[in-house]
């Protein structure tokens, strides 16, 4: 049974709301949801009052829009505001850094909890923390709310219904594969991908939690799964496939989805990520050529916080993902997922903002859990109606 959760001043407080993906989140519930009669209870936190007050005005927010003063180093302003708000939405990373407090505030006040997360190291050690307390305080603490991984954990769940609906019977083996993807990297994603680096030279232990598919299901381990880091040329799709830097965060939260919801694909299931090239020669260049960037993604000047795509760019941006659902039978079904906008940050920030307004009409039991496992369809059929995916069978 779900704790009942205590009213509140507000539904949803966006806790980093000055940086440069926390005012994305706040400009697409003023402008998508106004006034609605369904319109979030909703608020902006930050360190300083006076830069809250410059964003409200710079994204054309109401001046009597609430704002909020908490910081990540002190725990009482942080446990004061949760106790204010049924959820809060937090893009203050990189998270291993200054997410800590924040995650123990939410478990201790029951307060729900959705982030923007790609460090599964991070998220391994506040499984292992927080789980069991969060279960009994109704928290639910939900991780990587964003293009890490809700294409991905989402477009798994919904073509292994289709394959049950179609075969009668989840697939075995799935491959996630980006097709095309138009979009940049903002200084967040390399800060998170730098610390997290940093903290692997420090504790080569990081290494294997890195490299495990199923760091995130503990106490459970899995067949060996497909390492998705050979270029390797897929004779039914006439493509190359390269390496794909997403995958390793992906591919843990969909082994944990299926864990959470006491497997539904199976206890072998198989899933791999990667990106797809072109057929002949060109598209094995690509591949390789594509290896090679995994070394160093960003390049030799990375973005810095604060720093990312332009409007332009975020709403011309784009990504297109399919999924193919080998029934082991020689039947396969492919699954699509499609989003609008760059999918980092134009995409991200309406699909962090969505879980949260999910979260707010949710029932599922506290813990630490995955989009797909708290919300599931629910979220599918809000992202559908309000942030422009699309999830579709294509054959």
């Amino acid at each position: 049974m779900a704790t009942p959760k205590a009213k509140t001043e507000f539904d949803i407080i966006i806790y980093g709301s000055t940086g440069y993906t926390g005012r994305l989140v706040a400009e697409y519930l003023d402008q998508h949801y106004g006034s609605r009669d369904d319109a979030p209870k909703w608020a902006m936190a930050g360190r300083s009052q006076e830069k809250l007050e410059a964003v409200r005005d710079e994204i054309g927010a109401p001046a009597d829009t609430p704002l909020l003063v908490a910081d990540a180093d002190d725990m009482a302003s942080l446990e004061a505001m949760c106790r204010r708000t049924k959820v809060v939405l937090t893009t203050v990373g990189p998270y291993q850094l200054y997410g800590d407090n924040l995650v123990a505030a939410c478990v201790k006040t029951g307060t729900d909890y959705a982030d923007l997360s790609g460090e599964p190291a991070w998220m391994a050690e506040k499984i292992a923390q927080h789980e069991a307390d969060a279960k009994k305080s109704g928290a639910r603490i939900c991780f990587s709310s964003g293009f890490d991984s809700i294409p991905f954990d989402l477009g798994v769940m919904m073509a292994q219904k289709e394959a049950v609906k179609r075969f009668g019977k989840p697939a075995p083996k799935i491959r996630g594969r980006v097709r095309a993807m138009a979009g940049t990297f903002s200084g967040g994603t390399a800060a998170s991908l730098g610390a997290t680096m940093k903290a692997m030279a420090k504790n080569p232990k990081l290494i294997n939690v890195m490299r495990d598919p199923f760091a995130l299901t503990p106490g459970f381990e899995g067949p060996s799964q497909p390492s998705g880091m050979i270029p390797s040329y897929e004779k039914d799709l006439d493509k190359w496939a390269a390496p794909f830097v997403m995958a390793p965060i992906n591919t843990k939260n969909v082994h944990r989805t299926n864990f959470l919801l006491g497997h539904p694909y199976g206890e072998d299931f198989k899933y791999d990520e990667m990106m797809l090239t072109s057929p002949g020669e060109a598209g094995k260049k690509m591949a390789e050529a594509a290896t090679e960037m995994m070394k160093n993604p960003f390049g030799a000047k990375p973005p810095k916080p604060g720093e990312g795509p332009t409007k332009e760019e975020r709403e011309n941006g784009f990504y297109d993902i399919l999924f193919v659902a080998e029934m082991g039978d020689g039947e396969n079904l492919h699954y699509s997922v499609k989003g609008k906008y760059d999918p980092g940050y134009g995409s991200t920030s309406r699909m962090l903002s969505e879980t949260g307004i999910a979260l707010t009409q949710c029932d599922a039991p506290g813990g630490i859990g995955t989009p797909g496992s708290f919300l599931g369809e629910a979220l599918v059929n809000r992202l559908e109606e309000h942030a422009e995916l699309t999830f579709a069978a294509e054959n």
